[in-house]
């Protein structure tokens, strides 16, 4: 989809694109290391959910702007953040990358 079709994009086809969202701290998508705690599409808004590693984590900018890059070229849509109030932990992470990593 181009930002030329006007149909609403899914949850599912805005998770593909998180997962090409690299953390640059840990090496791997926001996805898989369940930094994305939900996705809210409302007209043409879409709203992330998004938990944080680290409290004070210094690339959320970073992120942040990735993804609204990466959405808005897609979608042609914007993009909301909010730090939701859930703690991120290990188990959060895909399996299979926690034994990449070692955990």
């Amino acid at each position: 989809m181009d930002s030329k079709d006007s149909k609403k994009p899914t949850k599912e086809e805005i998770y593909e694109v998180l997962k090409t969202v690299i953390d640059p701290e840990i090496g791997y998508d926001v996805v898989s290391l369940g930094e994305i705690d939900d996705v809210i599409i409302e007209n043409d808004r879409i709203l992330i959910k998004f938990i944080p590693t680290t409290p004070l984590c210094p690339y959320l900018p970073y992120m942040f702007d990735e993804i609204q890059t990466k959405i808005k070229e897609k979608f042609g849509l914007d993009v909301e953040f909010e730090i939701s109030d859930k703690p991120w932990s290990i188990d959060r992470v895909n399996p299979e990358v926690r034994k990449k990593l070692g955990l």
